[in-house]
């Protein structure tokens, strides 16, 4: 069974998922883990691709868009709505639908900030993973630190 993390961030955050997932994944990476993260289109997939080359200059997250990299090979995959092709261990959301192949991951995790329309369907997905009995974590984020 999928494990379920929601990471909600503080009102000091109004839109800012993607430089919190920057972080987030480098956290998961510093883990040994493989991470797709699934953006609910191209244009958003390509401008994290772009963040994750700068948003921490003493860091290095090796990663690349699905289609374009090796994905055997590559520890980071960005997904525009597109399924995975290669095994990894965590997903990252930050599309506002429950990601169809979701399962087949142990570990997902959904970034949720004060932007009325990703609270709101935060909370239909948080209401969804619970009736299909995925086990919950809540992680409220008051502080990070964002590097760009």
């Amino acid at each position: 069974m999928t494990r379920v993390d929601f990471y909600t961030l503080g009102k000091q955050y109004p839109g800012d998922r993607f430089h919190f997932a920057c972080r987030l994944i480098g956290k998961i990476r510093s883990q040994g883990l493989r991470v797709l993260v699934h953006c609910p289109d191209a244009g958003q997939a390509q401008a994290l691709d772009r963040l994750l080359w700068s948003f921490d200059e003493g860091s290095f997250l090796p990663h690349g868009l699905i289609g374009r990299v090796d994905a055997e090979l590559t520890p980071v995959l960005i997904s525009p709505n597109g399924e995975p092709q290669a095994e990894h261990q965590v997903l990252v959301n930050l599309g506002l639908e429950v990601p169809a192949f979701f399962s087949r991951f142990q570990r997902l995790c959904e970034l949720i900030d004060q932007s009325a329309e990703v609270r709101k369907a935060g909370r239909r997905r948080w209401a969804w993973y619970k009736e299909q009995s995925c086990r919950l974590e809540h992680h409220p984020i008051e502080s990070y630190t964002q590097r760009t």
